[in-house]
C-alpha cells in the first residue's frame, strides 16, 4: 500500500525481518515445524485413491475426474472449481483444458493445457472425462459448471466448493490407506504433478508452464529438489 501510494521503501523492514529470523531460529532449536507442505500425489497413490473411488456412482465417477484432473492440470483448487463443460474439449491426441484465469494470469488472458490420453484405464484422463460427461448428458447438463456437488440420492447439484475439494481428496486418501493423510489437501494434487513429471525427465521450464507457475518459482523449486535428493543421493550405492 505504500508502494502504490507512492512511498517506496517505507516503512523500513529490516528490523522486523531481522526479528522474525530470529523467531524461527528459536522456533527451530524447541522442534517446532515451519510451514508445512501437502504431500504430492504420486502415481501410485492416484490409482489407489482411485480405485477406492465407486465407480457406479455419480459421486466416484466426479471424484475420479476431480483426482486425475488436479494431477494432469497440476490444478490450483479455483482453477478447477471454476472449469465449465466447454473449457475441456476432446482431441486426436487426448485433452485441452482452458483455464481462463489463474493466480499469475493476472490480466485474466487464458491458457490452454494439452493432456495427453493415459496409458491406465483408471486414470486415463481421456476415458476420466468421457465418464463424467456421461452423467452430465444423461442429467440433461450440456453446460454450467463442470465440477458439481452431487448428493447421497445421485442429483446434481451447483458447482463444488473449494473446502469440498479438500475434504473429497482427503478422504480418498484415506480410504485408499495412503500414508500420510492427515496432511492431504488438494494441493497434493498439484504438488504430484510437477514430482511426478521432473522425476520422469520433463524439464523444469514445461513443467512450470504447465502448471502455470512463474518462470523461477521457489514452489516447483521445492519440488524439484524433492525428487533429487533420493535421485541423486550421495549415500545411494554406496553398499550400506
Amino acid at each position: 500500500m505504500h508502494r502504490l501510494a507512492g512511498h517506496p521503501n517505507q516503512p523500513a523492514t529490516d528490523t522486523a525481518r531481522l526479528a522474525l529470523r530470529a523467531y524461527k531460529r528459536a522456533r527451530a532449536e524447541t522442534g517446532t515445524r515451519g510451514q508445512r507442505e501437502a504431500p504430492p500425489v504420486g502415481i501410485d497413490a492416484l490409482r489407489a485413491m482411485v480405485s477406492a473411488c465407486d465407480l457406479n456412482t455419480r459421486i466416484g465417477l466426479r471424484d475420479r475426474l476431480l483426482l486425475v484432473l488436479g494431477l494432469a492440470l497440476m490444478g490450483r483448487r479455483s482453477e478447477l472449481i471454476a472449469l465449465t463443460y466447454d473449457d475441456v474439449r476432446q482431441v486426436p491426441d487426448g485433452l485441452e483444458v482452458t483455464i481462463r484465469t489463474s493466480k499469475t494470469d493476472k490480466d485474466s488472458h487464458g491458457e490452454t493445457i494439452a493432456i495427453p490420453r493415459g496409458s491406465h484405464p483408471l486414470t486415463d484422463p481421456v476415458a476420466v472425462w468421457s465418464d463424467w460427461i456421461a452423467v452430465l448428458a444423461e442429467a440433461g447438463e450440456t453446460s454450467g459448471r463442470l465440477l458439481r456437488r452431487v448428493d447421497r440420492h445421485g442429483n446434481l447439484g451447483p458447482r463444488l466448493g473449494a473446502d469440498t475439494v479438500n475434504v473429497i481428496v482427503r478422504d480418498l486418501a484415506v480410504r485408499a490407506a495412503v500414508p500420510g493423510t492427515e496432511a492431504f489437501t488438494a494441493h497434493s494434487l498439484r504438488a504430484g504433478g510437477a514430482t511426478v513429471a521432473y522425476a520422469a525427465g520433463v524439464p523444469v521450464s514445461v513443467i512450470a508452464k504447465h502448471g502455470r507457475w512463474a518462470p523461477a518459482s521457489p514452489v516447483v523449486l521445492r519440488y524439484i529438489r524433492a525428487v533429487d535428493r533420493w535421485r541423486d543421493n550421495a549415500m545411494r550405492g554406496v553398499g550400506l
